[in-house]
C-alpha cells in the first residue's frame, strides 16, 4: 500500500531528524548549552542533556516504528516549547531576525508532520511486555 510507505518514510525521516541532532547536542554540550544559556534558559545544563536524551529516544523510537502516537505527540510538545523559547526572532535585532525566523518557520513544519504521524498511527497501551515489538506487532 502506498500511503503506509510514505507514512513510514516520513516517520524514518522524522526519526532522523530528532536522532543526530540529539547525538550532535551529545557530542557539542558545551555549545548547545552556551546557546540555551544566552537565550536566559535556566538550568540550561541539565535541561540540555534531558533534551538530548528525549532527541536520542524519541528518534530510535520513530526510526523503528514503536509507540508512534506518543512520541509524535510528545514531540509535538518539545517543538513548542524549543520554538517560544529559543527561536525567539520577535526578540532580536539585526542578523539573528532572519536565521531564527527561518528555524521557527521550519519548526513549524516539522511540527505539521508530527501532527500528521501522530492523527494517523494506533495509540498503543504502555506495557512492559512485548514493549520491543513495533507498532505493527501490536495490530490484528
Amino acid at each position: 500500500m502506498a500511503s503506509s510507505m510514505t507514512v513510514t518514510i516520513g516517520r524514518v525521516l522524522l526519526g532522523l531528524y530528532f536522532l543526530i541532532p540529539g547525538l550532535m547536542k551529545i557530542g557539542g554540550a558545551a555549545g548547545t548549552i552556551a546557546y540555551m544559556e544566552s537565550h536566559g534558559i535556566i538550568f540550561a545544563q541539565p535541561l540540555m542533556w534531558f533534551a538530548a536524551a528525549v532527541n536520542v529516544l524519541g528518534g530510535l523510537l520513530l526510526l523503528s516504528g514503536r509507540h508512534v502516537k506518543l512520541v509524535a505527540s510528545g514531540f509535538v510538545v518539545y517543538i513548542l516549547m524549543v520554538n517560544f523559547m529559543l527561536h525567539d526572532f520577535w526578540n532580536m535585532e539585526g542578523e539573528g531576525v532572519a536565521h531564527e525566523t527561518q528555524n521557527f518557520i521550519k519548526n513549524l513544519a516539522i511540527l505539521a508532520g508530527l501532527l500528521v504521524l501522530a492523527g494517523s498511527s494506533s495509540a498503543r497501551k504502555l506495557s512492559r511486555v512485548g514493549w520491543w515489538r513495533s507498532d505493527k506487532a501490536d495490530i490484528g
